[in-house]
């Protein structure tokens, strides 16, 4: 089993190991990649909802990079690398073999930014238990933010709000974090706020002095200040409770810069000061709104007037049959003027077409008249590779672009009329 470094000093960020094995290579998008198991190693293999470590592996003036960290199922910890390829070859060249010393190095930026959300996860899952007795049940960390999933069916604004500032108190007072190893029937007995499945004698537990304390392998910082802070980003209701999306330190930074940066432009298109854009976003979407009825309201409106003079322009027999191709109105157009044609108090058979990207034809009759309007369009569309079905009275389906739907359409109304 390798030795974890990480769990004794988890801002370590270099470190003297040996090779102990190297291993079957992984494969990846790109290549096969070389894996070695160090005798000790201060890189963090993915487990227990936080990512891995990356970094580098020295050997001599050599240098590979550590792509990826994962634990195997004897408890050694894995180094996926990636470095110079072999001569003639896409596969990496790996200077790492067993029994050679090497030098680690910790990419400080990423573990920094790690010990930053897992910290502020605990901080986080700890302030709402306190204040509203909602236990985490999972912890997410993602490449741009971090989830907790809540046991509880709702959650309100308040609590958010409410979580996330007792949250960045703790933070602000700068509270010791630090680790302890305990037994398990010692840790029982602690009141820790979530005991892990009972395979381990001895628990690895993370304090946070007089408000969480959590069995946990993760790095974490020495004190909650070097967390920075905490943003609650948004939450939604999951199979198993509510999904709460967060981000700490850095992350919060470039997320309220993001943020601030798109509603600086959003009040540019306005003219408006930042704090009024919601109020013009509001203002806009309801005078679209206003204005989508407006316009569906004059299609009806146009479609019932053409429908009209199309039932006068025919002939007056016992079964008027009315086709019309649209060259400057879509096939939802098409439809509405064929329900219009079927609904005006007498026998109608409609035979509507558009022309309009995507082309397309409806094809539709009064209820109760004997023509089967779906079988009609299924032979018509079957005839040049289109597709689409309806009922009896109304069918409606696509063409091939460039299809000749004026042709279609008087094929159709022969066989009617036949």
């Amino acid at each position: 089993m390798t030795k974890r470094l990480y769990y004794d000093k988890p801002d370590l960020l270099e470190f003297e190991s040996v090779v102990e094995d190297v291993t079957t290579p992984k494969k990846s998008v790109n290549a096969s990649r070389p894996a070695i198991i160090l005798r000790e190693t201060a890189f963090y293999p993915t487990s227990g909802g936080q990512v891995h470590d990356t970094g580098w592996i020295a050997v001599g003036n050599d240098r590979l990079r550590v792509a990826e960290v994962a634990e195997a199922e004897d408890g050694r910890i894995v180094h996926y690398l990636e470095g110079p390829t072999k001569p003639g070859t896409a596969e990496p060249q790996t200077f790492a073999v067993s029994g050679n010393s090497v030098h680690g190095l910790i990419d400080p930026d990423r573990r920094r930014d790690h010990m930053q959300q897992h910290s502020g996860q605990h901080v986080l899952s700890a302030a709402f238990l306190a204040l509203y007795n909602l236990p985490t049940v999972s912890f997410h960390m993602g490449e741009d933010y971090c989830s907790i999933d809540l046991a509880t069916e709702s959650l309100t604004e308040a609590q958010v709000v409410g979580a996330e500032k007792r949250a960045n108190e703790i933070i602000f007072e700068n509270r010791p974090v630090t680790i302890r190893y305990v037994r398990r029937d010692e840790a029982e007995k602690l009141g820790l706020r979530k005991l892990p499945p009972a395979d381990r004698e001895e628990l690895r537990l993370i304090e946070i002095a007089d408000f969480d304390l959590s069995a946990c392998g993760g790095t974490h910082v020495n004190a909650t200040g070097q967390i920075g802070s905490i943003l609650l980003r948004k939450f939604e209701r999951t199979r198993q409770g509510v999904r709460v999306e967060f981000v700490c330190g850095v992350r919060a930074v470039r997320a309220s810069r993001r943020d601030y940066t798109t509603l600086t432009e959003a009040a540019a298109l306005f003219s408006a000061q930042l704090s009024d854009v919601p109020q013009m976003i509001r203002k806009t979407f309801d005078e679209s709104k206003n204005l989508r009825k407006q316009r569906e309201d004059a299609l009806d409106e146009l479609a019932a007037t053409m429908a009209e003079a199309a039932i006068r322009a025919s002939s007056a027999q016992s079964r008027r049959v009315v086709v019309r191709v649209f060259s400057d109105r879509d096939t939802s157009f098409a439809k509405l003027f064929a329900q219009k044609l079927t609904r005006a108090g007498m026998a109608v058979v409609a035979l509507v077409g558009s022309t309009i990207d995507p082309p397309g034809l409806v094809f539709a009759q009064t209820p109760g008249e004997t023509t089967d309007m779906g079988a009609l369009l299924k032979e018509i569309l079957s005839s040049v590779g289109g597709r689409g079905g309806g009922s009896k009275d109304f069918a409606q389906g696509g063409v091939p672009a460039g299809s000749d739907i004026e042709q279609l359409l008087q094929i159709a109304a022969r066989k009617i009329e036949g």
